[in-house]
């Protein structure tokens, strides 16, 4: 008897690890959603590392507003980020991968290892361009606490992270089935944005080149 009680015990703790290394601490979710499903959502589309976005993207701050033609074009961990208008100042140009980012204007082309403090040094205003990488396709940044309210279809709905709110109000289907965000508010410190994707191509390379 003693022998079977231990193998319960020993297998109740097992089962209590498995449960423990499932959790994510970092996350805390609410709403009318079912959370099984939005991890698999969260784990199908976390795979997608190749788009193009055909959209708008208008911005609000103290010291301006405006809005601008964007085009995003993903590879993996390449990106290419083009603002068109008077947003954009004529064109402003972002391209690189971590570590390694070039921001092109009419007036200037700098490299610097961060893309977020050379926009903000260069424009005067600034995206938190590794967590948009997330935000863009519905999803939060890895690495860092967030909440997370999803809505009746198990997609996120509200999101706060790393000082961003943001509110995703539409979806657009894939014709693979895949749900990707239509249209998202963003609100940073000192700084808001709106982003309507008029058009998604989103796949995954899957270690292509």
């Amino acid at each position: 008897m003693k022998t079977l009680c231990q193998k319960l015990l020993l297998g109740s703790l097992l089962l209590s690890l498995a449960a423990c290394q499932s959790f994510r601490p970092d996350e805390q979710i609410s709403g009318s959603g079912s959370a099984e499903l939005w991890r698999e959502h969260r784990s199908r589309i976390s795979q997608l590392d190749a788009w193009d976005i055909n959209g708008k993207l208008a911005m609000r701050s103290q010291a301006q507003s405006g809005s601008g033609v964007l085009f995003w074009l993903q590879r993996q961990d390449y990106f290419d980020i083009r603002v068109t208008g008077p947003l954009g100042q004529g064109a402003t140009r972002l391209t690189g991968r971590p570590g390694q980012i070039r921001l092109t204007t009419p007036h200037l082309d700098q490299h610097a290892a961060s893309a977020e403090a050379l926009m903000q040094e260069q424009l005067g205003w600034s995206l938190p361009v590794s967590n948009l990488l997330w935000w863009v396709r519905g999803l939060p940044a890895p690495g860092s606490k967030h909440t997370l309210q999803l809505n009746d279809d198990s997609l996120a709905a509200r999101l706060e992270q790393d000082g961003w709110q943001l509110e995703f109000a539409r979806y657009q289907s894939l014709p693979d089935g895949s749900l990707l965000p239509e249209r998202i508010l963003l609100k940073g410190p000192q700084l808001q944005l709106t982003l309507v994707v008029k058009q998604w191509q989103a796949r995954t390379l899957g270690g292509q080149p």
